[in-house]
């Protein structure tokens, strides 16, 4: 599958990748702005969000921010926020295709994406042509820890493993694990030598299409009144104000929609950042 895609990391961007001098490093960083939004990177211990993919283009420097060399055939991943290098789990809610990716780039630009993958990913867990498609990403703390506690080892990422698909009996991400798991195709790594203590196997797991529609979510409120002023800016647009986890306590976030097309939600999100309204994005439900 050929992904010829029409978006570019132009305006204003991540810090720009490294030239490599040494072996691959840990990075969080500074916040940046991207395309009107503040972004802030952070050391995530636990992290899971739905929301919109995009695939990285040709013509991507050629190191990662975490100083690794770029492969379009490697299994790996952008994050605006994560820390570099992770794993975390992406999986295509439109078709159930799950799989683990090594998070080492930071990117894309658009707020409307949280996550971007290499040509590679995107071809093994189905994405459409153009690369934007309903995900769900999950950090895998554990894994991530042992890559992060050898980085002094140099680890490296290699080149994409041949695939497996697996067939799921039970439901979709996030709702408990299977009661059976039928293996289509065995999925080997290609570098079992790499000193990297997480060896990513490039299996994919076929778990039931979970789709939904889009919503554009302002998160973080402390109390449903503390959002009043924040409603009276998006006075005009389908409003709710909902409970969401914010860890130890519930905060209440502002939900605009829902809309069933990748261009309307984009189009609100828009509107939001043009009325001044901080950090939105576009989340499934």
């Amino acid at each position: 599958m050929a992904f010829s895609v029409a978006f570019g990391l132009v305006g204003c961007q991540p810090p720009a990748p490294p030239v490599a001098s040494g072996p691959p490093q840990f990075v969080v960083g500074q916040g940046y702005q991207a395309r009107g939004e503040w972004l802030y990177p952070q050391n995530f211990s636990a992290y899971d969000k739905t929301g919109l993919s995009e695939v990285i283009i040709d013509g991507h420097p050629p190191f990662t921010t975490d100083n690794e060399v770029y492969d379009p055939d490697a299994i790996a991943a952008a994050s605006p926020v994560l820390q570099l290098p992770s794993i975390a789990t992406v999986t295509n809610l439109e078709n159930g295709y799950s799989m683990d990716v090594r998070v080492n780039d930071r990117g894309p630009d658009n707020p409307g994406r949280i996550i971007a993958v290499t040509p590679k990913v995107a071809s093994l867990l189905g994405f459409p042509q153009d690369g934007v498609t309903e995900v769900e990403v999950t950090l895998k703390p554990q894994e991530t820890s042992e890559v992060d506690a050898a980085l002094g080892q140099g680890p490296k990422m290699t080149a994409a493993p041949v695939a497996s698909i697996t067939e799921q009996s039970l439901g979709p991400p996030g709702q408990g694990g299977p009661a059976a798991v039928q293996t289509i195709g065995g999925g080997q790594d290609d570098d079992a030598s790499a000193p990297d203590p997480v060896t990513l196997s490039g299996q994919v797991t076929a778990y039931p299409p979970s789709p939904g529609p889009l919503f554009v979510q302002i998160p973080g409120f402390g109390r449903p009144r503390d959002a009043d002023a924040t409603l009276d800016a998006l006075a005009g647009l389908p409003t709710t104000v909902v409970p969401t986890s914010g860890g130890s306590r519930v905060l209440y976030a502002i939900r605009i929609g829902p809309y069933d097309d990748v261009a309307s939600a984009d189009a609100a999100l828009q509107e939001c950042l043009q009325r001044g309204v901080t950090d939105p994005e576009i989340i499934v439900r």
